[in-house]
């Protein structure tokens, strides 16, 4: 692998990760600590994720406790949780909060597969726009001390590069909606 082709290769391993983490907070019916990845408190007057004030558990298949190291804020983690985009109403028993996740409807499976769909969408996109300005820092190459064919070479390179994320995101994303149409 050409290092000028390094910098194109890092940034569609961004890309991929992007996804995953945007993958990884659509829920699939059981519940994942990771959809309170986007949920800020505030802990003092500073705008915290969940898992650093308090303790995120799934003791169950469609459970998520949330047990706060410091009692006031129970008040608050519950409230965040509320006006998110979660969509699930906590329960507050005096010393933890718990999340239950309901059972997917076939009609909100297939919403979450299209989102799928349309965030590997996006990724591919992205990708797409770093192989173009591959190519367009190769094309300023010419007349340099690179050679024609050399450029050539890198030119396929990245275009293989492209090729194998374009499949990851594919993978991603079947593995995705496989998982998200599981009853």
């Amino acid at each position: 692998m050409n290092e000028r082709l390094q910098v194109y290769e890092d940034k569609m391993n961004k890309t991929m990760a992007n996804l995953d983490g945007e993958l990884g907070t659509i829920r699939a019916g059981r519940a994942n600590p990771n959809v309170l990845n986007r949920i800020k408190v505030d802990y003092y007057g500073t705008p915290t994720p969940i898992q650093q004030v308090a303790n995120v558990s799934v003791p169950e298949a469609r459970l998520i406790q949330i047990q706060p190291w410091e009692k006031n804020m129970l008040k608050v983690i519950e409230k965040a949780i509320q006006v998110s985009d979660l969509g699930i109403n906590p329960t507050n028993d005096g010393s933890m909060i718990r999340l239950v996740f309901p059972e997917l409807t076939e009609e909100r499976r297939k919403e979450l597969v299209k989102d799928v769909k349309k965030k590997g969408e996006a990724a591919k996109v992205a990708i797409r726009n770093i192989r173009r300005d591959g190519n367009d820092a190769l094309k300023k190459l010419k007349g340099s001390e690179v050679s024609e064919d050399e450029i050539k070479d890198m030119e396929t390179d990245l275009q293989k590069l492209t090729d194998k994320f374009v499949k990851e995101v594919d993978k991603a994303v079947d593995s995705k909606s496989k998982e998200v149409m599981t009853v």
